[in-house]
C-alpha cells in the first residue's frame, strides 16, 4: 500500500500567533497496569535560528528568539513488548525530530505551493525512521516484533500537516464541535471499511489494537492530512491509553470546558486512571489564544 495524502476543510485565519498565545501542554502515564511506558511524546517550536561563531559584541550569545517558523508535536506508542516497545516509540520520535531538524527546508516557506513538499518530506521522514526500526529489530532477536504507531502535528500556521501510523490520534475542537481527523491504522478499522464489523462491534473486538500499519511493522503506509487552524481551535493528539478509557463525548466535554491545555491534559489523564488505566497514557493538547495587548510576530 503506497503512503496517500488526504485533506481537510478549513477556515484559514489571519496573523500568525506569538510564542505567548499558543497554550499547549503534553503528558505521559504509565497508567495503572502496566510497569513500563512505552509511550513517548514531543512538543517542539522550530526556528531558523542565529547560531554566532565568535563576535566582539559584548555577551555576544544572548541574541533575541528568532520567529517561530512551524510547530512540532508528535505522539509514539511502542508495541512489541516491555523494553522494545519503549525502544520503537522513542526511535520514531527522535528519527522523525533529526529529520524535521535537519532535513525538511521547506519549513523556510509558507506559501500555499509548498503543500506537497511539506507533505513528500514528512513522508519521506516517516519511512526512512521505519527502516530504522526495522534494522533495529534484525540486529536484536528479542526486537523482532518492534514497533510503534505515530501521530505528528505540523503546525505551519494558518495551515497543518497530520501524518498518522498505527492508532494513537489526532482530534479538533471547532466551534464546541470534535472532530477524528486521523483514521486508525488497525484491522479492526480495516474490517469496518469493508462492512465486516459495525463501528460500534469494532472496539470490542480481538481486532481492535492490532495495528495494520505501523512504523517498523509488516506494513507502513503513512497517511498526511492537510487541515487549516483558526484561533480558540483546541487540537489533541493522543495514545489509544486514553481512548480505552475516555469516550469522544467525554474528551469533548472536557475540551469544552477547558481553562488551559495543561489542566485538560490532567483532568483527561485523572478520567483514564479512574476508568481502569489499562494501557500507557499519552496525551499533547494546544490551541492558540488570541491576545488584544500582544503585538503581532515582525
Amino acid at each position: 500500500m503506497s503512503p496517500s495524502f488526504e485533506t481537510q476543510p478549513g477556515m484559514p485565519s489571519t496573523r500568525k500567533p506569538t510564542d505567548e498565545e499558543v497554550d499547549v501542554y503534553g503528558l505521559t502515564h504509565v497508567g495503572s497496569v502496566r510497569k513500563e511506558n512505552q509511550d513517548h511524546f514531543l512538543i517542539a517550536s522550530l526556528r531558523r535560528q542565529v547560531q554566532i561563531h565568535r563576535t566582539s559584541l559584548p555577551d555576544g550569545g544572548r541574541w533575541p528568539t528568532t520567529e517561530r517558523l512551524a510547530f512540532l508535536a508528535m505522539v509514539a506508542d511502542g508495541v512489541g513488548g516491555g523494553a522494545q516497545g519503549a525502544e520503537a516509540s522513542r526511535l520514531a520520535v527522535q528519527g522523525v525530530t533529526e529529520y524535521v531538524a535537519g532535513s525538511m527546508k521547506v519549513y523556510y516557506t509558507a506559501d500555499a505551493t509548498a503543500d506537497e513538499d511539506f507533505m513528500t518530506a514528512l513522508q519521506e521522514g516517516a519511512m526512512q525512521v521505519h527502516a530504522r526500526v526495522v534494522e533495529q529489530a534484525k540486529s536484536d532477536p528479542s526486537g523482532r516484533n518492534m514497533a510503534s504507531t505515530l501521530t505528528l502535528y505540523l503546525g505551519v500556521w494558518p495551515r497543518a500537516y497530520l501524518l498518522q501510523l498505527g492508532d494513537s490520534r489526532c482530534y479538533v475542537m471547532r466551534d464546541g464541535v470534535l472532530t477524528q481527523i486521523t483514521r486508525d491504522q488497525t484491522m479492526a478499522q480495516e474490517l469496518v471499511d469493508q462492512g465486516v464489523l459495525t463501528k460500534a462491534d469494532a472496539p470490542r473486538t480481538r481486532w481492535a489494537h492490532v495495528l495494520s500499519s505501523a512504523i517498523g511493522g509488516h506494513q507502513t503506509a503513512p497517511v498526511v492530512t492537510r487541515i487549516d487552524n483558526v484561533w480558540n481551535q483546541v487540537t489533541m493528539l493522543c495514545s489509544d491509553g486514553l481512548t480505552k478509557h475516555v469516550s469522544d463525548e467525554k474528551i469533548a466535554d472536557r475540551l469544552r470546558s477547558m481553562t488551559s491545555a495543561k489542566q485538560v491534559c490532567e483532568q483527561l489523564l485523572a478520567d483514564a486512571l479512574e476508568d481502569g488505566g489499562s494501557d500507557n497514557i499519552t496525551l499533547i493538547v494546544g490551541r492558540a489564544v488570541q491576545k488584544p495587548d500582544v503585538p503581532p510576530p515582525n
